[in-house]
């Protein structure tokens, strides 16, 4: 990320100057589709995010300039008030006055002002450059008009609420919780019903996480929201016989084969994934506290094929690279994200990595016609002002 890069922009686009701040993408370990659900997840924020510069306009709307926006797909540069009425029709400026109608409901009065932001997550690639871009106007609209009065806990909320409420994907908070905490040099596990969390220093010696980008990012409809509603709908089969579960984190092995025989057999099979999901987030911080890579590995090709048999977010791009790993020695690969393109994710011994993206970038351009991008993950910090 290039701060004076968006300054300069900013400058030429706005005739002054403004404060920079940044929030960070992320990485997620294992604890994929459990966040929803209750469950635990396992992530760190990254090098990479988004880089906002701002400034009070003394309007009554927010003029603001999308640096990386392609103008042949949408529209650069919006202007839109602050009222429920004026959600523009951009689809990224929706999450900036989402953010901004957000914090009002808290009770922080944002005023008009000036904006221009970019970032260097990769779109598309599972790493949540929309987490990173409602966390850098959430904590920066929090310092400017509300005096650090809202605590991070809830400028998390603040973007997940963005998410359900102005842009349609009823999402979990992992994603806005990790660009907001994150803390360099370590993981962190988050208890999605507590939200209680703990930092885990994450520097593994002799291994390297490495990403490998399909560059695909196949079309959605309303597959996400889907998924959460089969989920949902196992836990209201149960609810008559077990009245205090609230999420599948309150469902045994037991009750799920129970609800087997009551439910739709997706519907059966998404659950069978969640549960078996909430068991792996646990025994991979057991693994990583003993040092033991080989069973975080294990653990997360575990998710992968959970992820693409049961609960059918891969696709056959990531699917492939996930053979390609194994057959490299690679000790841990998954998809990550939402799925259906974008990352995987992987634990490379430091002997196999040159062998391991030589081939992965081999094989995959001869299968699929165009060839991976490969990002080293560098654990960051989370959402800051530069200035």
């Amino acid at each position: 990320m290039d701060k004076e890069f968006v300054k300069k922009h900013f400058v030429e686009r706005f005739g002054c100057e403004g404060v920079a701040y940044a929030s960070p993408g992320r990485i997620n370990l294992i604890g994929e589709h459990t966040d929803y659900n209750g469950g635990f997840v396992f992530p760190g924020a990254v090098d990479k995010g988004m880089i906002m510069v701002i400034k009070p306009n003394g309007l009554d709307k927010v003029r603001a300039f999308a640096i990386d926006i392609d103008p042949k797909d949408e529209a650069p540069y919006v202007e839109f008030g602050l009222n429920e009425e004026d959600k523009p029709a951009e689809a990224w400026a929706c999450y900036v006055f989402g953010v901004c109608r957000e914090m009002q409901k808290r009770g922080v009065e944002v005023k008009g002002f000036d904006t221009a932001f970019a970032g260097d997550v990769p779109l598309g690639a599972g790493m949540s450059s929309s987490a990173a871009l409602e966390s850098v106007f959430a904590f920066a609209l929090n310092e400017i008009y509300g005096e650090g009065k809202i605590d991070k806990f809830e400028l998390a909320r603040v973007g997940q609420s963005t998410e359900h409420n102005y842009t349609g994907c009823n999402c979990g908070i992992m994603d806005q919780f990790a660009s907001v905490f994150g803390k360099a040099g370590c993981l962190m596990r988050l208890d999605c019903r507590s939200m209680e969390f703990e930092y885990f220093p994450f520097e593994p010696k002799g291994y390297r996480l490495v990403l490998v980008n399909t560059n695909v990012k196949h079309k959605l409809g309303d597959e996400y929201n889907q998924r959460r509603r089969s989920c949902e709908h196992v836990v209201e089969v149960l609810k008559p016989n077990y009245p205090g579960i609230e999420t599948l984190r309150d469902v045994t092995w037991e009750m799920l084969e129970e609800a087997k025989a009551l439910v739709p057999e997706v519907d059966y099979r998404r659950a069978k994934y969640v549960l078996g999901e909430k068991d792996r987030v646990l025994a991979v911080c057991d693994a990583l506290e003993k040092g033991d890579y080989e069973t975080v590995g294990a653990k997360m090709y575990e998710t992968h094929w959970g992820m693409s048999k049961d609960y059918e977010v891969s696709c056959v791009e990531l699917d492939f690279l996930a053979e390609v790993a194994k057959e490299c020695g690679v000790t841990g690969c998954r998809v990550m994200g939402g799925g259906f393109g974008g990352c995987t994710i992987n634990l490379v011994k430091d002997e196999l990595y040159d062998n391991f993206v030589e081939t992965a970038k081999a094989k995959f351009t001869a299968e699929f016609g165009h060839a991976p991008l490969v990002y080293d993950v560098v654990i960051g910090d989370g959402s800051r002002k530069l200035d």
